[in-house]
């Protein structure tokens, strides 16, 4: 196992152990000091356990080598364990939708300084593991492990807004504003709204992939311009490429003078390719298709 694929795993671990910590501590503490938004934040959290556990066995499967059956591999394994983090996301987006709309028909929480506390070591908690894992997820390309990361970005909105919602309710009380006194509710709601955007992103980028979508305009023309740079290409007829999990297949059909042998077509195809995956760490595979040019076809 290579430096990323350990610290890839090592990050899926410690997600996994802080948020059965955070998961318990909330919900203890959300059921003792009837906070909404803390409660659903920990129900939130229980989601994650097992989108962790998920997104952990997809990364074990996308590192499985090709075989007869995968002849690309199994890289999309990763892509289905992020779509099934964005499923729980939408879940956690709607449960706590329908919690924070129930609290304004019950009479307001009465704020507690443990629940805000516990909010706020949640808060700091979620952020530095979001930092941690998304710097990891981008480094190995890892997409598992990039929508755990965004998962915890969805739990740092809503630490966030359990901090805001708890600090409002003490407002609320000690000002005699009783309206303020629902902000743990209302909070929620707009939690519940930036949890379901984000599942919705990464849903949508998980389909794009599984559908086979081509990468980006910019880095079709990187691998362009490095199949350009060999003196015997004449004209590229067609490029694609496509995410495969955590690495990218690229196919291209190239022109080169009709006259050369076998052994020069190949020794070109085999120089282009490898080209391309000194450039693009990424690039795990480079399919060349050579076709015939002669000088009077030009134009």
């Amino acid at each position: 196992m290579n430096n990323d694929n350990k610290s890839s795993f090592w990050a899926i671990w410690i997600s996994l152990i802080s948020n059965i910590i955070l998961t318990i501590m909330k919900i203890i503490i959300g059921l003792l000091f009837h906070s909404e938004v803390l409660l659903a934040d920990g129900v939130h959290n229980a989601g994650d356990i097992i989108a962790t556990v998920a997104a952990l066995s997809a990364m074990q499967i996308s590192k499985l080598p090709a075989d007869e059956d995968h002849p690309y591999g199994h890289g999309k394994a990763e892509v289905l364990g992020s779509g099934f983090v964005a499923f729980i996301l939408g879940l956690a987006a709607l449960y706590i939708a329908y919690h924070s709309v129930t609290a304004f028909f019950k009479d307001p929480m009465v704020p507690s300084v443990i629940a805000l506390t516990a909010a706020i070591v949640s808060l700091v908690w979620k952020y530095a593991l979001y930092v941690y894992t998304l710097r990891i997820g981008q480094r190995s390309n890892s997409k598992s492990l990039i929508a755990t990361a965004k998962d915890h970005l969805a739990d740092v909105y809503a630490s966030m807004a359990a901090v805001v919602g708890i600090g409002l309710a003490f407002v609320g009380k000690y000002g005699e504003i009783y309206w303020l006194s629902y902000g743990d509710a209302a909070a929620g709601i707009i939690v519940s709204y930036l949890v379901l955007k984000l599942a919705i992103e990464m849903g949508k980028e998980s389909f794009d992939i599984l559908m086979e979508k081509t990468v980006d305009q910019q880095k079709l023309r990187q691998y362009s311009s490095l199949i350009q740079a060999i003196p015997q290409v004449k004209r590229i007829d067609r490029i694609r490429a496509r995410e495969h999990g955590h690495y990218i297949l690229v196919d291209a059909r190239v022109s080169i003078p009709g006259e050369l042998t076998v052994q020069q077509g190949h020794d070109i195809s085999r120089e282009i390719k490898q080209s391309i995956m000194d450039q693009h760490k990424d690039v795990d595979e480079v399919l060349i298709h050579l076709n015939p040019w002669y000088k009077e076809s030009q134009g």
